[in-house]
């Protein structure tokens, strides 16, 4: 029996583990938020960065890309990396998965996700909202071993450009950061 995993964030550009293919779609009722810190890839404990989760959202679609993993050892080989990458993440969910925006019927079922949910006991790292400068300005200070915060954001942005996918958050959020870098290069002159 196959596995899907569902990538929202690096794992659309960067999988990081084998598969047998690869679809482009969507899944229902979540948006992607940059409210999850990452202490460990681009940020550091001292000061996190922000990466992308899921909100729960009625009636919004959140693009992705879905693996499919065939393979018993390449399933528990991409398990055991996904176990170690999205470890600050506090919850597994499993949702349905479109490829069309006019089928009411699932292209796959049971897609695996991972999700950093606002429950500060289980996920400590939940950094929550703020407003698009805060979020901004922590993205464009923050590094870690995984590099700069702002090249996750940058390669996301690409990455959902790359599938056709407009996410204004991700979009507003750049634009924003690459403004603000303007900003420093013109005053360090």
């Amino acid at each position: 029996m196959a596995m899907w995993v569902f990538g929202y964030g690096s794992l659309i550009w960067k999988a990081g583990f084998h598969y047998d293919d690869r679809l482009v779609g969507f899944i229902k009722d979540y948006r992607r938020v940059f409210y999850q810190g990452s202490t460990d890839h681009r940020g550091t404990p001292q000061f996190p960065g922000r990466t992308v989760t899921l909100e729960p959202a009625k009636g919004e679609i959140c693009w992705g890309a879905a693996y499919k993993i065939t393979h018993k050892e390449d399933q528990l080989a991409a398990l055991e990396h996904l176990e170690v990458r999205e470890k600050q993440y506090d919850k597994k969910a499993y949702v349905d998965f479109f490829t069309e925006s006019s089928v009411s019927t699932p292209a796959v079922s049971n897609v695996m996700l991972y999700i950093g949910t606002a429950d500060k006991k289980l996920n400590e790292n939940y950094l929550g909202p703020a407003s698009l400068g805060e979020i901004a300005i922590q993205i464009v200070r923050a590094e870690g071993p995984s590099g700069p915060n702002r090249e996750y954001l940058f390669k996301l942005e690409n990455a959902l450009i790359q599938i056709g996918c407009e996410d204004k958050h991700v979009t507003d959020l750049a634009n924003e950061v690459r403004r603000i870098l303007v900003e420093e290069q013109l005053t360090t002159r």
